[in-house]
């Protein structure tokens, strides 16, 4: 009992409390650096060839080209937007986003 008191005197003093910084971090915004898909709001870590990082970017709309989520950490081309499918319509085309 006397333990569990303790412990609640030192949450409610901050004592006890991790740091903000060691709390788990929330979702990246566009443009942010990253280094994985998971770590963007958006699912899509766009590697950046002229800086050799990557970046988070948002997902392909109706239309634009795309390509399916990778296992990898970081794409070459983003995953199309919920909703959306990555496919081609013909041999010749690469892939982009279309309701199906």
């Amino acid at each position: 009992m006397a333990a569990a008191l303790a412990l609640v005197a030192g949450v409610l003093s901050g004592a006890v409390l991790p740091l903000w910084s060691a709390l788990p971090q929330y979702k990246k915004k566009i443009t942010d650096r990253c280094f994985h898909h998971s770590e963007c709001f958006s699912g899509c870590c766009l590697m950046d060839l002229d800086s050799g990082g990557a970046f988070c970017a948002p997902r392909a709309r109706i239309t634009m080209i795309c390509l399916p989520q990778t296992k990898g950490a970081t794409n070459i081309i983003c995953p199309c937007r919920m909703g959306l499918t990555c496919i081609s319509k013909d041999l010749m085309c690469s892939r982009r986003c279309h309701m199906i």
